[in-house]
């Protein structure tokens, strides 16, 4: 993870675009390129693998510099939230269901 944060960071300062990097703007960033994303599955499963990885890679790059820019880590930050996930979905309770925590 810290040769992606430091790919990031060096590609941006080069560039001088962390200006333009607010965590409002990052966000907004994330859903435009998860909704490009999911363009790729538009309308059927036919999906073309390599333009499916690029969304992807640009999800993921403005994820972690959301991350960077808050501070926080990714890898801490995505096991405190599986753990409370777990909580509210219990191995007992929701295996091969799909049902939502407060209905199980």
């Amino acid at each position: 993870m810290e040769k992606l944060i430091k790919a990031l960071r060096e590609f941006n300062e080069e560039r001088d675009w962390d200006q333009f990097h607010t965590p409002e703007n990052l966000a907004k960033s994330i859903s435009i390129e998860a909704g490009e994303l999911l363009e790729c599955f538009q309308w059927d499963n036919n999906y073309d693998k390599r333009a499916l990885c690029e969304e992807l890679a640009d999800v993921f790059s403005y994820c972690i510099m959301l991350a960077d820019r808050l501070d926080v880590s990714v890898e801490d930050i995505v096991l405190e939230k599986l753990e409370k996930t777990k909580e509210k979905y219990p191995v007992d309770k929701a295996k091969g269901i799909s049902t939502k925590y407060d209905k199980l």
